[in-house]
């Protein structure tokens, strides 16, 4: 009965609770709906006031970015006609009469076209296979090199008609922005790294590498404070010499030994051709040799290159395969060659053959004598950039001009020692040859330079038969005034 009695007083008090609760819960939908319909109502009246405010905000953002889209526009207008005022006042004093060439000019642009075109031959060669199988097309490291080229051919068609003088204004800033180029390579996350090496920046799908691009610049320059070296204050030749520093300390920080390496044999060959004391060039040479131990010891990989390029055949899987293989390649190559095309150490034998190796390609293609004629062809142009270094009455430009034919001619035969096993191995490209746009771009402007100086500094030819007719048309009109004067007088 008790059990009873709690159940039915449990059952009471659970009803008068769900009664109560039940009330609570519907005054609350009472008061929520008021609450949702009073919302509404003030929802109407403000809705209109914050759409306006809205459109207002909008409206203020588009006025602003209206604003800033004028500015840029007016930046941009600014920029392009000062561009286009630069570009005007530069054609104007451009020499476009590129028929007043003298014999050399012409001369050292036949053999540039040639040695450009023999170049293009012995890459289609030795990178038709590794292009086939790496990139599914057989021209593909002849396309690149081309679109590079085009790049080349229109600066270098810039140099030529511009004078050296307006070249030289402009050397010094273009210089210092190759000088931060090259610094900012050796940043980790901006310096794009290839087999341990930061020397490149890239863009898109295109490597820049400013160490390649900067030799003009470092003839340029070299010649241009040299050539007017005893003019300089003490102050001014302290500066350009710890810049000439910097940028082989650049170079070997990438690490770069070879690229330094030619520029310090650039910088002391054009300072003794501009008369330098003996002093700086014993200096810079015991420099050059301290720099260069230092970078050996503290680079590990150069340590074992050096004591392998003395003897391969103690590790010939390792790290004097490189050097051997391409001994094989040239010792293949015999007398005559195998024939253009037909090289078989170019079959993944032979590593990098299409950029630093390409001469072992071409030995073993053109044999002996292929290779005899080539370093005829190196020993002629060489004999006709000094030809018009020596016509040169401006030291500046004769520095510039024999800066230009060493970059050109003992970066050959550095890269063709190397190849051979007589120097070391480094990173030499071969001019013209060897693959690679930033290198191609480089040498076309060192020959540019070296045509433009020869069209300057050595008229000669039907220009200098026309020039004198003019005189002498000049000469006969003033006895034919003499005369008329005289016999007024009379």
């Amino acid at each position: 009965m008790r059990l009873k009695e709690k159940l039915i007083s449990l059952d009471r008090r659970w009803n008068e609770f769900l009664k109560i609760w039940g009330v609570i819960a519907i005054m609350i939908a009472i008061e929520l709906h008021e609450w949702v319909i009073t919302f509404l109502n003030t929802w109407a009246l403000i809705k209109p006031l914050i759409l306006l405010f809205y459109y207002e905000i909008i409206l203020e953002y588009f006025l602003f970015f209206k604003k800033i889209i004028i500015f840029i526009f007016k930046k941009i207008r600014f920029w392009v006609l000062t561009v286009l005022n630069i570009i005007f006042k530069w054609v104007k004093k451009v020499d476009f009469n590129i028929n007043k060439r003298s014999k050399y000019a012409q001369t050292l642009t036949y053999f540039t076209g040639l040695w450009v075109l023999l170049g293009l031959m012995v890459l289609a060669s030795a990178s038709y296979y590794t292009s086939r199988k790496k990139h599914n097309i057989g021209l593909y490291y002849i396309i690149r090199q081309l679109i590079w080229g085009f790049g080349g051919i229109l600066c270098s068609f810039c140099i030529i008609l511009s004078p050296i003088e307006n070249i030289l204004k402009t050397s010094d800033i273009y210089f210092l922005t190759g000088l931060v180029l090259i610094f900012i390579t050796t940043i980790p996350k901006i310096g794009y790294s290839i087999n341990g090496a930061r020397r490149w920046i890239k863009i898109g799908t295109f490597l820049i590498q400013p160490a390649e691009l900067m030799k003009p610049l470092w003839v340029i320059q070299l010649g241009k404070t040299f050539g007017q070296w005893e003019k300089l204050s003490i102050v001014n030749r302290f500066f350009w010499i710890t810049l000439f520093l910097l940028t082989i300390l650049g170079i070997l920080l990438q690490p770069n030994l070879s690229t330094a390496t030619l520029f310090g044999m650039t910088l002391w060959f054009v300072a003794l051709v501009s008369g330098i004391n003996w002093r700086f060039l014993l200096t810079t040479v015991i420099a050059g040799g301290v720099a260069g131990i230092i970078s050996i010891s503290c680079k590990e990989y150069q340590k074992r290159r050096l004591l392998f390029f003395l003897n391969p055949w103690k590790d010939p899987k390792g790290e004097g395969y490189q050097l051997i293989q391409s001994l094989y390649a040239i010792a293949s190559g015999q007398m005559f060659g195998t024939g253009l095309g037909w090289s078989r150490q170019k079959l993944f034998y032979l590593p990098i053959h299409e950029t630093d190796f390409i001469f072992a390609i071409f030995a073993e293609e053109v044999g002996f004598v292929g290779c005899l004629f080539f370093i005829l062809f190196l020993l002629t142009y060489t004999y006709f950039a000094l030809k018009v270094a020596r016509k040169t009455n401006n030291l500046q430009k004769k520095s510039i001009a024999v800066g230009c034919m060493l970059i050109l001619v003992m970066q050959s035969l550095l890269n063709m020692g190397v190849a051979s096993g007589v120097l070391p191995t480094t990173g030499f490209p071969l001019p013209f040859f060897s693959y690679g746009g930033n290198a191609l771009i480089a040498c076309l402007i060192n020959a540019s330079i070296l045509i433009r100086i020869a069209i300057e500094e050595t008229p000669h030819g039907p220009y200098l038969k026309a020039a004198k007719r003019r005189l002498l048309k000049k000469l006969i009109r003033l006895n034919k005034l003499k005369k008329s004067k005289r016999i007024l007088h009379n």
